[in-house]
């Protein structure tokens, strides 16, 4: 037990010289508290259970931007997680945070992500809204699937220093200043109730950790780069449409514009409480975000496709629906995901709402089969 005990100083070692802005393993805070012995520190141990869930596993079936494509080098979801974790945590070491918390939020902030990406979390948001009244968004989902259905309904117990850093990643939204505000627990938890009446406030919700911060903004530069590249594999576009006042500031390939927006976060953050961009590196990426939604994201799915599936999306809810009120326990709703839940998630998640985890849990190509039948 004494040598255990050495194992856990050194797990915690490097926290003694962390940045005076950094969080401790010993500010984690957990909805169970547990006393059970481990060597790990809170936030490294966090990250385990996140790459060990069944849901870690399902991001290499998730759609990032394309769908069904036929090149092998276009990026999953799994892909995506992987270059947010990096970047954040090579931000973080450069800041001198922590970077087993950054790499817990990184990994874990796409969980909750449906089939088809953003349009398929817009479809079920719209069924959400009609079905429900309550708004459906996959960071939300990221926090609910963590907490209360994965581990078949136990949940991960995770930190709530990783999950508010989920719960407030949203790479849509740029900002050129990041900075941190204190939760409580309880303050945490209205946040993430609130967040389903209050969608478009919820998107402006700051992190409690400077950690959530990078995190935050660093999902954007894991993307924004990466998917120009998908697109022009793909001839969705040349690298020459993006416009020059552009590329002449972040460049024009991934590995530069990910370099440029590190380098410059970190020179105008190291020692400070907050995380920041020049404005001049600002103006690219916004102006490069702009052109990505209106040349690739908005382009991604034509309106054919779009209609399939949306209908499809409807359709296998209305069914799941009804193979739980009728029982049907033949129904893959219940082989593959109900007949494994705990008792206190089936009797406290009202039908819609284990119909729209099932749906927003799923693979691409679990979807395709599902909708084709």
């Amino acid at each position: 037990m004494e040598n255990l005990e050495i194992a856990k100083k050194n797990f915690l070692s490097k926290e003694n010289s962390l940045s005076c802005y950094a969080t401790k393993s010993s500010d984690a805070i957990r909805l169970i508290k547990t006393n059970k012995f481990d060597i790990r520190s809170a936030f490294f141990y966090d990250i385990d259970k996140i790459i060990y869930s069944l849901s870690y596993t399902r991001y290499s079936g998730k759609t990032q931007v394309f769908s069904r494509c036929e090149n092998d080098h276009i990026s999953k979801r799994m892909t995506h997680v992987q270059m947010v974790s990096k970047i954040a945590r090579t931000i973080g070491r450069g800041l001198n945070l922590n970077e087993d918390l950054i790499e817990a939020i990184a990994l874990g902030h796409d969980i909750g992500h449906t089939p088809l990406g953003h349009f398929g979390e817009s479809v079920l948001n719209e069924i959400s809204l009609r079905e429900l009244n309550l708004s459906f968004a996959h960071n939300i989902q990221s926090v609910r699937h963590l907490m209360n259905v994965e581990n078949n309904g136990e949940g991960l117990n995770l930190s709530i220093q990783v999950l508010d850093g989920i719960m407030c990643h949203n790479g849509e939204m740029l900002n050129s200043k990041y900075y941190p505000i204190d939760k409580t627990l309880e303050e945490f938890l209205k946040q993430y109730e609130n967040s389903y009446k209050y969608l478009n406030i919820s998107k402006k919700n700051h992190p409690m950790t400077l950690e959530g911060c990078v995190v935050r903004i660093s999902d954007i530069i894991g993307y924004i780069g990466r998917d120009i590249e998908d697109a022009v594999r793909l001839n969705k576009i040349k690298i020459s449409d993006i416009p020059k006042e552009i590329t002449d500031v972040l460049g024009s390939t991934n590995s530069s514009i990910v370099n440029t927006i590190v380098l410059d976060i970190i020179n105008n953050s190291i020692n400070k409480p907050y995380i920041k961009l020049s404005d001049t590196v600002y103006k690219a990426l916004f102006d490069l975000k702009k052109f990505n939604y209106e040349n690739i994201y908005n382009l991604s799915l034509d309106l054919e496709k779009q209609e399939y599936y949306r209908k499809g999306m409807n359709k296998i809810f209305d069914r799941y629906l009804n193979d739980i009120k009728n029982k049907n326990y033949e129904s893959i709703i219940f082989k593959v995901f109900l007949n494994n839940q705990i008792d206190s998630y089936i009797e406290n998640t009202v039908d819609k709402r284990k119909v729209i985890d099932f749906i927003a849990g799923m693979t691409d190509e679990m979807f395709f089969r599902e909708i084709e039948k």
